[in-house]
């Protein structure tokens, strides 16, 4: 469970460093201009990886739940 923890803390990290990086840069790594409507676009796909990156965790939080309390109970 810590490791879950670890690692969920180091994504939230992560997302929040990306997430500031996209809203303050002028421009992006092709050299464009950030305008309002790339900063969007970028923000969107940020969000489906985290989508998916937190459903990816949930699911390995389900498993380690299952198995410690199969644990527990002597199984």
């Amino acid at each position: 469970m810590k490791l879950w923890w670890l690692t969920s803390f180091l994504w939230l990290i992560f997302f929040s460093i990306v997430a500031l990086i996209i809203g303050f840069r002028k421009v992006d790594g092709s050299g464009l201009e950030q305008t309002s409507e790339l900063r969007i676009v970028a923000f969107i796909i940020l969000g489906v990886i985290f989508i998916f990156v937190l459903l990816c965790q949930l699911v390995f939080l389900y498993f380690a739940l299952k198995r410690k309390s199969n644990s527990t109970y002597g199984r």
